[in-house]
């Protein structure tokens, strides 16, 4: 009883101790939010992470009663965006749209990581996953994915535009090249817009892109989708076969995208924002509007969101080893 009675003064003690630090902190997250929450979008806009992040944020706002400001903060694959994140007070004011790049891609690629996703942030929840197309000019001879791999093993050292390093369209061109047993020169940009710039003044004969950014322009007849990368045909495209159907018989890749804090958020306000997201993102007229964009919309747990960060941190890994991919 002694040694119970000891251990229990002990605790007692720490407890005290720690309730200086804690009270405030409580305090805080009963409050929150009580201001303006900056939602760092760690790409340039006009992509597919600024059209959900603006459409979602718009219904957070509503629901929790302060502004959602959009931070465009892109570079370096998204690192720079989310580096900020990283390195945020852990109060709930700054948050990020994380994806399969920035935290489960990257670090395996880049040569200097600035913070580890498994360690420097806080899952909050998914928000969905998106379609990467496969997409030539409207003026380009070729019209289908075997005419593509049939150029490109022609013409070795084809290059091919993506939104950036490290991105998961960055990893879609890689399995294609893997898979054709093609050789192709990824040409990295600062965001789709950018390369979609390109490719409208044929500038660049072949890009991989996330759906919703090029969608718009395949719609009006200026590019032409020859194939999307994941597992099954594109509600926006049902006419456009997947990679499979087109004759890369395993080829699959569905990009995933969630909301992030600091490490170490607190519990009620992670719980608040949780809510928030999942709310809004299950509301059909977001889901309507970014699923007619080409994204597939849809909410989680924290700790789901958590377990598949580092589930696909270990998958990643070993692609990214196997393919021998670096990014400066």
């Amino acid at each position: 009883m002694k040694n119970a009675f000891t251990l229990t003064r002990r605790a007692a003690a720490v407890a005290l101790l720690a309730a200086p630090f804690a009270a405030p902190l409580l305090a805080h997250a009963a409050d929150y939010p009580s201001k303006p929450i900056r939602f760092v979008v760690p790409y340039s806009p006009g992509g597919t992470t600024d059209l959900v992040a603006r459409t979602v944020g718009q219904k957070v706002s509503e629901k929790l009663g302060q502004p959602v400001l959009i931070d465009n903060r892109g570079g370096a694959g998204g690192n720079i965006g989310m580096d900020a994140v990283a390195k945020a007070a852990p109060d709930g004011y700054t948050i990020g749209f994380g994806a399969i790049s920035t935290n489960a891609l990257n670090p395996h690629i880049y040569k200097s990581m600035a913070f580890d996703p498994r360690k420097d942030f806080t899952a909050i929840s998914l928000l969905g996953t998106s379609t990467i197309v496969l997409e030539v000019p409207a003026v380009s001879p070729i019209k289908t994915v075997p005419e593509l791999v049939a150029a490109a093993k022609k013409n070795p050292g084809m290059p091919y535009a993506t939104a950036g390093a490290g991105t998961s369209m960055n990893l879609a061109g890689v399995m294609f090249a893997q898979m054709t047993g093609t050789e192709l020169v990824h040409v990295a940009y600062k965001g789709s817009g950018p390369a979609i710039t390109d490719m409208l003044g044929n500038n660049i004969g072949v890009m991989f892109d996330n759906l919703p950014a090029s969608l718009p322009h395949i719609q009006s007849g200026k590019l032409r989708a020859l194939a999307v990368a994941g597992p099954a045909r594109s509600p926006s495209l049902p006419d456009v076969p997947t990679m499979a159907e087109a004759g890369l018989k395993g080829y699959a890749l569905d990009p995933w995208f969630g909301v992030y804090g600091p490490a170490k958020l607190p519990a009620p306000i992670v719980k608040a924002l949780n809510e928030a997201f999942v709310e809004a993102l299950a509301m059909p007229d977001v889901k309507a509007k970014l699923q007619q964009a080409g994204f597939s919309p849809r909410g989680s747990t924290a700790q789901e969101l958590a377990t598949l960060t580092e589930t696909e941190y270990k998958r990643l890994g070993d692609v990214a080893k196997k393919a021998g991919m670096t990014a400066d």
